[in-house]
C-alpha cells in the first residue's frame, strides 16, 4: 500500500493489534516523568466587556502567524492583549516576547500556572499538540490548537484527549481556518433537507507542487545546539530519542517522528469539512496509499491516498500530491473543495456558491445557494473569543477534531504497515 517503504523494518510490524494501546503507555510515562506538574485550576469567568489575556506556546512561524491575527483583531477593537509567550529555543522566545512585550516562559507548564492567563494558543510540532492541551485545559485555559491536534502514532492520546476536554468546561478551538466558511454549516442543512438524497460518496484532494512546508522550513541557526538556550529534550517529548539533528529541531515536518506528511498537514482542514457536513463519527475502515514521488530528501511521502468507509454506508476518498498542482475535480480557493454525492444529486462548491446538481433524470431540480461568508482566518480567531465569553460550541469543537484525526491515523498505520486499519466502535480502539 505504500510506493516507498518506510524506514520502519519488518520486525516492527509483528503484533499491531495492541500498538496503539501500547504507544498510548510510552506516551503516558513520558508525561509522568516530563517536570513540572499541572495544577488543577479554576478558570476566570469572562464577562462580555472584559480583556481578554492570551498567551501563545510556540514562537515559530505558526505562532507568529497566529500572534498577527490577535493583534489585528485587537486593533479591530478587540478587547484582548498578548501577554506571555513560550519557546525551548531562546532566540525565537526573544524575538517573541520582545516585539509583543509579553512575559516569557521556557516552559509550557510555567506558563500555564499563571492564573491571569485566559487563553493558550498552541502552535508547536504535532507529536507535542496533545500534551499540551491536555495540560491547558487541566490548567483552567481556554484553548485555540492547530491542526492535527495529534501525531499519527498517538491515537490513545486523542481519545485521551477528546475524553479530558469533553468532561470539561474548557473550550477548545481546533486552528483549521476553513471551518470559518458557512458553505459548510449551509451544506449541512441541504443535505439534511434532503436535496441530494442519500448521501453515499464525498472526495477531497490537494495537489501542488513544492515542499517548502516540510524542507523548506528554515533553519534559523545552522550552528545551533541544545543547551541553555535549545532545550532538545522538550523537543523530542514522547518520540525516539535521538541524538541532535539541526535538521530534525528546525524541519520537524520532513520525519516520521514529528509529523505525517500531508495526510497530517493538509487532509485535517478537509476531512472536517466533510464529516460535519455529513454528520458522521468514527469510520469503519480506512485504507491508505502513498510514498516519496518527488522529494527524496524527507522521510513523510509527499504522496498520500486514503479511503475511508462509514458504518452509514458513506465513502470517503481524500487523493493528493505535492507533486503536481493541477487541481481536482472541483477547485474553490484557497484550495480544492469536497464533493458530496448522494442517491439523487451531488454538491458543489464554487468561489460563491453552492451548486446543487440533480441525478441524471430524476425528479430533483438543479440549485444554486449562496455562500453567506466565505473563510476568514482572523474571524476563526474571533470565534474562539466570542465561545470564551458565551461558553458557545466553537467552529472547530474537540468532538469534531477527534472523528477528523482518528482516520487520518488509521490511514498512515494502514500506508506504513501496508494492512486495512479498522475501527472497534465498542472498545474504541485502532486494529491492524
Amino acid at each position: 500500500m505504500t510506493a516507498n517503504q518506510p524506514e520502519s523494518s519488518p520486525a516492527t510490524r509483528t503484533t499491531r493489534r495492541n500498538f496503539i494501546r501500547k504507544a498510548g503507555t510510552a506516551a503516558a510515562a513520558w508525561t509522568v516523568g516530563a517536570g513540572l506538574a499541572v495544577r488543577p485550576a479554576k478558570a476566570r469567568v469572562l464577562g462580555a466587556n472584559d480583556r481578554i489575556n492570551f498567551a501563545m506556546i510556540g514562537c515559530g512561524g505558526e505562532g507568529n502567524a497566529l500572534l498577527s491575527m490577535v493583534k489585528i483583531l485587537k486593533d479591530r477593537g478587540e478587547n484582548v492583549e498578548i501577554v506571555a509567550v513560550c519557546d525551548i529555543y531562546r532566540p525565537r522566545l526573544e524575538k517573541t516576547a520582545g516585539k509583543y512585550n509579553a512575559k516569557k516562559y521556557s516552559n509550557h507548564k510555567e506558563l500555564l500556572a499563571d492564573p491571569g492567563i485566559d487563553i493558550v494558543g498552541i502552535a508547536t510540532p504535532d507529536h507535542i499538540h496533545g500534551y499540551q492541551v491536555i495540560d491547558a485545559v487541566k490548567a483552567g485555559k481556554d484553548v485555540y490548537c492547530e491542526k492535527p491536534i495529534t501525531h499519527w502514532r498517538q491515537f490513545e492520546l486523542t481519545k485521551r484527549l477528546f475524553h479530558e476536554v469533553s468532561k470539561s468546561d474548557r473550550i477548545l478551538q481546533i486552528g483549521s481556518q476553513y471551518m470559518s466558511d458557512s458553505a459548510w454549516s449551509q451544506a449541512r442543512e441541504l443535505i439534511k433537507e434532503g436535496l441530494i438524497g442519500r448521501p453515499v460518496h464525498a472526495e477531497v484532494s490537494f495537489f501542488r507542487v513544492g515542499d517548502w512546508g516540510e524542507r523548506g522550513m528554515p533553519i534559523d541557526d545552522p550552528g545551533a545546539r541544545p543547551g541553555p538556550d535549545l532545550d532538545w529534550g522538550a523537543f523530542l517529548g514522547d518520540s525516539p530519542k535521538r541524538e541532535f539533528d539541526v535538521s530534525r529541531f528546525f524541519r520537524w515536518r520532513m520525519y516520521w517522528d514529528y509529523a505525517g506528511g500531508p495526510a497530517t498537514d493538509l487532509y485535517p482542514h478537509s476531512l472536517s469539512q466533510v464529516l460535519y457536513m455529513l454528520d458522521v463519527k468514527m469510520p469503519s475502515l480506512v485504507v491508505g496509499t502513498g510514498g516519496k514521488l518527488r522529494y527524496e530528501e524527507r522521510e513523510v511521502p509527499d504522496t498520500c491516498n486514503m479511503l475511508v468507509e462509514y458504518p452509514e454506508k458513506i465513502s470517503v476518498s481524500m487523493v493528493g500530491t505535492q507533486a503536481n498542482d493541477f487541481p481536482g475535480a472541483h477547485p474553490r480557493p484557497p484550495a480544492c473543495s469536497p464533493i458530496i454525492r448522494g442517491w439523487e444529486g451531488t454538491l458543489t462548491f464554487e468561489k460563491e456558491e453552492i451548486v446543487v446538481t440533480p441525478v441524471g433524470r430524476g425528479t430533483k431540480q438543479g440549485e444554486r445557494v449562496k455562500i453567506r461568508q466565505p473563510f476568514d482566518h482572523v474571524r476563526h480567531i474571533k470565534n474562539l473569543f466570542d465561545c470564551c465569553r458565551t461558553r458557545d460550541k466553537p467552529e472547530y469543537p474537540v468532538d469534531l477534531a477527534y472523528y477528523t484525526q482518528t482516520p487520518i491515523q488509521m490511514g498512515i498505520l494502514s500506508l506504513r504497515e501496508g494492512k486495512v486499519a479498522r475501527f472497534d466502535a465498542a472498545a474504541e480502539q485502532i486494529i491492524l
